[in-house]
């Protein structure tokens, strides 16, 4: 079964780009910057989520207030 969202280049974007911030939190717990790491981890990684639930939103406001 194909993923709707296969084709859908935000979605497969920020979704990269939360396994980047992943990758570079990784980089930063390493240099012991533990409070940056956390703040950054948090603040980053929901991105991928919010993008994803906004393609299922029910009206164009939804899909704002979504994304």
């Amino acid at each position: 079964m194909k993923d709707e969202y296969e084709d859908n280049i935000i979605v497969n974007l920020t979704f990269e780009f939360a396994l980047k911030i992943v990758d570079f939190c990784d980089e930063l717990d390493n240099m012991k910057k533990y409070t940056l790491s956390k703040q950054l981890f948090r603040s980053g990684t929901p991105i991928g989520a919010n993008t994803k639930e906004a393609q299922n939103a029910e009206s164009i406001a939804d899909f704002v207030h979504k994304f």
